[in-house]
């Protein structure tokens, strides 16, 4: 079971298997933060086990949205299983893909 939590705004935090039955809860979170038109959002995926295609495509939309208003979003905390299911999709080469919070801040905030 994956949860999804926002912590602070512009932010948000995945844990567990970010698949198809989460989904809709993570576009929800998404749509929320993306209301506000932020220059970056912030994604914890420290402890995310495993995402599929659906959970991507999420990132993938969120992305997207977030282009339309010059806006960026930050992955980081990526364990190496997880890793390389970006890889295997090319998707590393499309993401903003940081080790920690900190480096993501610092390149996007300053």
């Amino acid at each position: 079971m994956a949860t999804i939590s926002n912590p602070e705004p512009d932010f948000l935090v995945l844990e567990g298997e970010i698949d198809l039955s989460q989904s809709a809860a993570l576009r929800q979170a998404f749509g929320a933060i993306l209301e506000s038109r932020p220059k970056a959002i912030f994604i914890d995926m420290t402890g995310v086990t495993y995402i599929d295609s659906s959970g991507l495509a999420c990132l993938i939309e969120a992305m997207q949205r977030l282009r339309t208003h010059e806006g960026q979003l930050a992955l980081f905390g990526i364990h190496e299983n997880v890793q390389n299911i970006f890889e295997i999709a090319r998707l590393d080469l499309v993401f903003r893909i940081f080790p920690d919070r900190a480096s993501a801040e610092k390149e996007l905030v300053s």
